[in-house]
């Protein structure tokens, strides 16, 4: 016999530390993160980000993940974004922190002093540039489950960094009270459905979360409990209305909504360097985040200027999704070729 699944999974948490048994459901916005004219991160810009992210229903946030490009700031800079984003959340949502470093020794320093900040967890990507095999991946994370003050949540992104398979999940899952959940980026819903088979019988704290947009109602389908999605930066109205309404067991409205989503995700996720899409989409929310610490080029530049009209159209059509007033998905269609086609005028 297989898993039982609930087609609406656990209450969302109490903002406490002292609820750590209760999963983390919801869409947590892996917050993108702005800088200034200089390239210094622009705190009072991130204070009123956070508060328009949770004035529009975001269940939680997510700083220092791969939307906030985590890898191109210091370590001293990625401690003072989550206690920025703590400080500003005050209790209000959750935060779930992104603390990958270099090194282990580096990950469970920056675990503890997240913890000490508040955050409800941290999630922390498998080791990076040097691949490892599954039984290293183990290694590395009993390394850390057995040595840090905060729960922890595993990153799976195979794109970016060495992949944590199911096998090692249910291991770790099995003798770590301290692994309390994963946020899978590989968009791989077998994988997923494996994954909850496997632990949830054993683990129903243990929480599952899908970090790739284009599957976020599937994924939710299958008996994930949230999502830390990229678009939620842009269209929090969006995402939050799909994850609601399968909450509610509206599931056609809820993957007609997805259907919505996805051509924004992937005009979003194809320009420029990543994450310099969903800069954009911030900018045709009103929010210029600035440009990101990755360089552009002369040509990169102009397609992002080009295609910023056509980017404003599709999320000024989809947020406001709840009040109905949605895009026709011809007309949609229409729009993300001519995104594309000046993508590729680049290339």
């Amino acid at each position: 016999m297989g898993a039982t699944f609930r087609y609406r999974f656990a209450p969302a948490p109490q903002q406490s530390l002292t609820t750590m048994a209760e999963r983390i459901t919801g869409i947590l916005t892996p917050n993108i993160t702005p800088v200034d004219t200089h390239g210094r991160v622009d705190e009072q810009k991130l204070r009123g980000y956070v508060d328009w992210l949770i004035e529009r229903g975001v269940d939680g946030l997510y700083p220092n993940g791969s939307t906030g490009e985590f890898v191109r700031f210091s370590a001293e800079e990625r401690r003072e974004i989550v206690r920025v984003v703590v400080d500003q959340a005050a209790g209000r949502v959750p935060v779930l922190a992104g603390a990958a470093e270099a090194n282990v020794k580096a990950t469970i320093e920056a675990c503890d002093a997240y913890g000490e900040l508040g955050v409800r967890a941290v999630a922390i990507v498998a080791p990076f540039y040097y691949r490892l095999s599954s039984e290293g991946v183990y290694a590395y994370f009993r390394e850390i489950a057995e040595n840090v003050q905060v729960d922890v949540t595993l990153y799976n992104i195979p794109l970016f960094a060495s992949p944590i398979d199911v096998s090692t999940v249910v291991r770790l899952a099995s003798e770590f009270p301290r692994v309390v959940g994963i946020k899978d980026s590989s968009g791989d819903l077998p994988n997923m459905m494996r994954m909850i088979s496997a632990i949830r019988p054993m683990r129903d704290d243990f929480t599952f979360l899908t970090g790739w947009d284009a599957s976020l109602a599937p994924m939710l389908l299958a008996g994930a409990d949230g999502g830390t999605n990229a678009t939620s930066g842009v269209v929090p109205e969006l995402t939050g209305a799909i994850y609601r309404n399968v909450l509610k067991g509206n599931l056609d409205e809820a993957m007609r909504l997805q259907y919505q989503l996805i051509p924004l995700f992937d005009a979003m996720i194809s320009l420029g360097e990543f994450p310099e899409g969903f800069r954009a989409g911030a900018r045709s929310r009103g929010w210029d985040l600035g440009p990101g610490r990755v360089p552009l080029s002369d040509a990169q530049r102009q397609t992002v200027a080009r295609t910023q009209r056509e980017i404003d159209l599709l999320v000024s059509e989809v947020a406001d999704c709840e009040q109905g007033k949605i895009l026709p998905p011809d007309t949609i269609e229409q729009i993300v070729q001519r995104v594309i086609q000046q993508l590729n005028t680049t290339k």
